[in-house]
């Protein structure tokens, strides 16, 4: 196990900044995964700490010990990527003996620690097995064998899990925490997949422009998201607009104030959860800490456990709420009219501009 600490790192592809001052700290055994859209600079910062890019500017350490200048197969760190880059015409033990060879470990030593290593994926009974032979998540877990066979001090994955279908990358993503926390192993991954990270990691780390939004817990992330990016990408938000009369934040189309809110002289938002948002139908006496808001639905989604409906506000914004199946909604035609109802203490407010910066101290109790 080993910490890695990054400061100021910076990477450029001619006059585009893909990394931007990156400082962080990864602690030792940590699942540490770093989340964001395409062309955020997750892979690129994955690359730079595995030694395939040199950055422009900045240090990285890993245990102690400064790598930005050493090539990478003497990084001390293992790849697994996406496309599994398995070796065809190997079997299964010589895939993940290969690297030990190239350090010319010695045969019986070879011969244990891939032993070791396959029952660890859960691939023993497959080791003479060619990789056409096996399922697209067996080839993934012979890619991460033939990684951690060498002892990295970091292992480093970049979207292992992308190539599989939904079911697969559920089941296997579990699988590869399981390994991870058995091994101890300092790991950084990379994935677009909110719900892979939420569910995998001990610190997730959202990158949006070559920035890093936030590094967090999964808990606080979703939570307590530091800006109005960061909430709208993990997890979604719907977002309203606020206005301020008499320090009192209210929402155009609501029945209520949302409470007293901390002066500023910056636009801002409140947002809320499509599963924090309930549908009403009729008449219903607000409770004390709700906030009502009457609207249209526009389309309605039955998705199993779930239904995913869409609607509009009266005021002309859109709403998503995901709720428990509900027969009296789902049998509603689009137009039909609702209240929305949400708790105040599920509101968060967030400024309306480029940065969109969460308000720290939000609305005050009320």
């Amino acid at each position: 196990m080993a910490s890695v600490e990054i400061v100021g790192l910076k990477k450029l592809y001619g006059n585009v900044v893909a990394l931007s001052d990156i400082t962080l700290t990864i602690e030792s055994g940590a699942f540490f995964t770093l989340l964001g859209p395409s062309g955020c600079g997750k892979t690129t910062l994955l690359r730079t700490i595995a030694g395939f890019h040199f950055q422009d500017a900045g240090t990285i350490h890993i245990d102690g010990k400064s790598i930005e200048n050493a090539p990478a197969h003497k990084r001390g760190v293992g790849m697994v990527f996406q496309d599994y880059a398995v070796f065809p015409h190997l079997s299964v033990s010589d895939n993940v003996a290969f690297g030990l060879k190239q350090r010319k470990i010695s045969a019986v030593d070879i011969k244990s620690r891939v032993a070791d290593v396959l029952e660890a994926v859960q691939l023993s009974e497959f080791a003479e097995r060619m990789p056409h032979e096996l399922s697209g998540g067996q080839q993934q877990r012979v890619g991460l064998a033939r990684a951690i066979v060498i002892n990295p001090t970091v292992l480093l994955m970049d979207e292992p899990l992308s190539n599989l279908d939904a079911k697969l990358r559920v089941d296997l993503r579990a699988e590869l925490r399981r390994i991870q926390q058995d091994l101890g192993m300092t790991t950084v991954y990379v994935t677009h997949d909110q719900e892979e990270a939420l569910a995998m990691s001990d610190v997730v780390c959202v990158l949006h422009d070559g920035i890093i939004q936030q590094a967090a817990s999964p808990l606080e992330l979703y939570n307590q998201p530091a800006n109005k990016f960061v909430a709208s990408f993990v997890g979604g938000n719907n977002f309203l607009k606020v206005v301020l009369k008499d320090a009192e934040a209210y929402l155009p189309s609501a029945e209520a104030s949302l409470g007293p809110v901390s002066a500023t002289q910056t636009p801002i938002v409140a947002a809320v959860r499509p599963e924090n948002i309930s549908i009403v139908l009729g008449e219903e006496k607000l409770k004390k800490g709700n906030v009502s808001v009457p609207g249209a639905i526009n389309q309605i989604s039955f998705i199993g456990r779930e239904m995913e409906v869409h609607a509009t506000t009266d005021t002309g914004e859109t709403l998503k709420i995901i709720a428990r199946p509900d027969v009296d909604v789902l049998e509603l035609k689009a137009g039909a009219r609702v209240k929305f109802i949400f708790a105040k203490a599920d509101v968060i407010l967030f400024e309306d501009n480029e940065n969109g910066l969460r308000l720290e101290d939000g609305l005050r109790s009320s």
